[in-house]
């Protein structure tokens, strides 16, 4: 009993003794103030926490009701084609060339009831027969109306016993980068795909030339896609889809479309003229860029630098000048030379343009009449020229000439050194001051007109005159 007393007196004193140490040493009294080193703020940045709600049907684009008005008007384009195969021993011994059939497939777009189907010009390139089957599996035979190689644009054309469903155009100009998008075709045969994506990009330029302006998304497409349609949320029609970005064949994230606003100019044109009418502002010269706004010593990064006027061209004649830089047309913002041809594909000779340029650090509106596309072919020594602008005439202090923008000619690559690019200002001793003077001598010689010639005297790419006897 002590012991057990004595355990218990213990433990009181040293929970006693154990309570008023922390009093002392460890808690502090409220009078007292201590200093503690500065903590460094934190710096926050600019965080919104509104909460967006994806499920709300307003903020989600309906793909069902997309997808629903466009697979119908989506068909099969199936391309037989005679390619040479192989050739025999027996071909050999009859002297014949052996050809056998070859099939491609792609996809079209019904683009009105009366069975006008958009594809690309590649899909039926070289085709012997064209056949096309329907989102219902009705095949018809289609006739080729006309195509456009260099916008890769084609017009079918089928007869049904009935109107046929089909996807309305929608205006390309203002599609959005981010905006939601789907690709409906026929990939790998497997008919009535639907993939979506979002724009990526705009004024897409593949062939490192300016001349193409494509929409880049990020919804798959593969082979067999082609021709096929690109869509918004709404079921318009805003792109044909043509190609992918590809070290395998297949899709890896990149995918080309031709903007609608040029594919239905092009499908236009092909209606009304048969073939399609080219407008051109006639103007020559480079993207800005950092590098480029450098060395041309100017403050803006992004526009179209007038490097050179076309001779008699809209441009010319509106009073765009060398040194001009171009930063919108109607509206629409230049920031390459993408964005400037593909504009102006969407247009045609004799349209008026409101051309944006910046001059002397001050903006200035000059209205353009587009001039059509014109480069006389000349038929001898296979030379195409075109007339020199007034830029070139004072940059070579010349006030003659025609510019070569194509030769085949073999000899006289041989002699200059070059196929392009040089003035030809003579001919035997004649003064050429336009492709109208050549055309004189067309009218003159006629077919013996590359017999005739023993002089061409020219002005090469480094300022140089030189003359050639071809006798």
């Amino acid at each position: 009993m002590k012991k057990i007393l004595t355990l218990v007196f213990v433990s009181v004193l040293g929970g006693a003794l154990t309570l008023s140490a922390y009093k002392v040493f460890l808690e502090p009294e409220a009078s007292i103030t201590t200093t503690e080193p500065q903590q460094e703020q934190t710096t926050y940045l600019p965080t919104s926490f509104n909460n967006t709600n994806l499920l709300n049907s307003a903020s989600v684009p309906n793909f069902v009701n997309a997808a629903e008005e466009t697979v119908h008007a989506v068909v099969h384009v199936k391309n037989t084609a005679v390619v040479s195969a192989p050739t025999t021993m027996q071909d050999y011994f009859y002297g014949r060339r052996s050809q056998k059939a070859q099939v491609g497939t792609g996809s079209g777009v019904i683009i009105n009831k009366n069975g006008y189907i958009i594809t690309n010009n590649h899909v039926i390139a070289g085709a012997k027969e064209l056949s096309i089957t329907t989102n219902d599996n009705k095949i018809y035979q289609a006739t080729l109306i006309g195509t456009d190689p260099k916008t890769d644009i084609a017009l079918l054309k089928i007869d049904a016993d009935e109107d046929l469903p089909y996807i309305t155009f929608g205006d390309s100009d203002m599609a959005k980068i981010g905006e939601w998008v789907l690709a409906v075709g026929n990939p790998f045969n497997l008919t009535s795909t639907v993939t979506a994506g979002i724009i990526s990009a705009k004024s897409r330029d593949l062939s490192g030339q300016n001349y193409q302006s494509f929409i880049q998304t990020d919804a798959a497409v593969n082979p067999g896609n082609s021709g096929g349609a690109l869509v918004n949320s709404n079921g318009e029609l805003i792109g044909i889809n043509t190609a992918i970005s590809s070290q395998t064949g297949s899709y890896i994230g990149y995918s080309f479309a031709v903007p609608s606003n040029i594919a239905r100019k092009v499908v236009e044109d092909i209606m009304e003229f048969g073939i399609v009418q080219n407008g051109i502002l006639g103007v020559s010269g480079i993207s800005l860029n950092g590098k480029s706004s450098e060395e041309l010593d100017v403050n803006l990064t992004e526009g179209f630098y007038v490097g050179a006027v076309e001779a008699q061209s809209g441009a010319e004649q509106a009073g765009i000048k060398k040194g001009d830089i171009i930063t919108k047309i109607d509206n629409v913002r230049i920031s390459k030379f993408a964005d400037l041809t593909g504009y102006l594909s969407t247009k045609r000779p004799d349209d008026v343009v409101n051309v944006m340029v910046l001059r002397d650090n001050s903006e200035k509106a000059i209205p353009v009449t587009l001039s059509k596309f014109e480069i006389l072919t000349t038929e001898f020594l296979d030379i195409q020229v075109k007339n020199i602008s007034k830029d070139i005439k004072e940059q070579y202090q010349i006030d003659h000439g025609v510019l070569v923008t194509k030769s085949d000619n073999y000899w006289l690559y041989q002699k200059i050194g070059l196929n392009k690019g040089y003035i030809i200002t003579d001919i035997n001793d004649i003064q050429i001051n336009s492709i109208d003077d050549i055309s004189i001598l067309k009218k003159k010689y006629g077919n013996a007109l590359d017999k005739n010639i023993e002089k061409i005297s020219i002005i090469n790419t480094r300022g140089q005159k030189q003359s050639f006897i071809f006798r």
